[in-house]
């Protein structure tokens, strides 16, 4: 980039900041009362919409690594807010769910995030958020497929 104020305009860096921005209260304002990260937080959301993904699914769902999953994962069983039950099409996987803890607390939760996204979206009408959903949603997709492409060219399969 030889424009000095391109930086400054990259969408990508605007993204980065604006969830910087919003991760810092997060863990001052919630994650420090209820004992929470905001990796832990991502997997409940999702869980609480999808009880019984596996934790690949999470991955995919909250854009998380598998490592950060993984310890997510840890956290909120030491905390009993989480259960593994086997998968019962295939052994080696697990199904994830809530407890009646994680619940009540995703219940919680969820009243002071849905508060917070109304703080932080004060300044936009309802016609740009939702355009601001649809680009978000394409950028997901792309992303998403980009990952897919790549991974497949990295892991060459022999014929099936």
């Amino acid at each position: 980039m030889s424009d000095a104020g391109s930086l400054e305009d990259s969408v990508f860096l605007k993204l980065v900041r604006v969830v910087n921005l919003t991760a810092r209260p997060f863990q001052q304002r919630v994650g420090r009362r209820h004992q929470l990260t905001l990796n832990e937080w991502r997997t409940m959301a999702v869980l609480g919409r999808q009880p019984g993904l596996t934790a690949t699914q999470l991955a995919e769902a909250t854009g998380l690594d598998k490592m950060a999953v993984s310890r997510a994962l840890a956290g909120l069983k030491r905390h009993k807010r989480l259960h593994r039950h086997e998968d019962p099409t295939d052994q080696r996987r697990s199904r994830l769910y809530l407890s009646s803890e994680g619940k009540a607390l995703h219940a919680i939760v969820s009243v002071e995030a849905r508060a917070r996204e109304a703080e932080l979206f004060a300044l936009a009408d309802a016609q740009e958020l939702g355009r601001l959903g649809a680009t978000l949603d394409k950028l997901i997709a792309s992303v998403t497929q980009a990952g897919s492409e790549q991974s497949r060219t990295a892991c060459p399969r022999g014929p099936t």
